[in-house]
């Protein structure tokens, strides 16, 4: 789960006719890269704030949160107890589900909160991005799920919540 600061936890790709070649952009644990002043510059013109890295406090106290969660899943690897692994698993789903929620938030706030004056308004259109999978927004389908650091904290969420069914249901039958 190191690996989160160093490769994206999520992605937001984008396509329409005159981006065939399609526009990306990283959610990194303390930035985004990508085509992210593109993207910005597209969104502005039917009314959604511009995207930049000061607006997400989040990155600013991320690091913190993956610091705490690999280091509770070692203090539950010293332990070795199953007390200790349903704390990391708990820790690690209420991590993913709050992540999920405040990206939901802020998704709903970006795409609904728009700006009257822009040059391409439609009354009633809200522009809220997917919070996972694609959705069709305008000329535009736009694709948001994990990046690589994501589907790590995945595959660690379920690795410790096989552990937890193969300590319940196999070794508890073994004499």
């Amino acid at each position: 789960m190191v690996s989160a600061y160093f490769v994206p936890l999520w992605q937001i790709l984008m396509w329409a006719p005159q981006y065939p070649e399609g526009l990306e952009m990283k959610i990194w644990i303390n930035t985004l890269t990508g085509d992210v002043k593109i993207i910005s510059a597209l969104n502005h013109y039917i009314g959604m704030k511009h995207i930049e890295v000061a607006m997400f406090p989040e990155f600013g106290y991320m690091i913190y949160i993956v610091g705490a969660i690999i280091g509770t899943g070692l203090v539950a690897a010293w332990w070795g107890t199953r007390m200790g692994l349903w704390t990391f698993l708990l820790l690690l789903l209420l991590t993913g589900v709050s992540a999920l929620v405040d990206f939901y938030l802020w998704g709903y706030d970006y795409g609904h909160n728009l700006d009257p004056t822009a040059a391409i308004t439609i009354p009633g259109m809200s522009y809220q991005p997917p919070l996972i999978g694609t959705k069709q927004l305008l000329n535009f389908t736009a694709f948001s799920g994990p990046d690589i650091g994501g589907w790590i904290f995945i595959t660690a969420t379920a690795l410790v919540a096989a552990t937890l069914l193969y300590e319940h249901f196999i070794r508890k039958q073994k004499p």
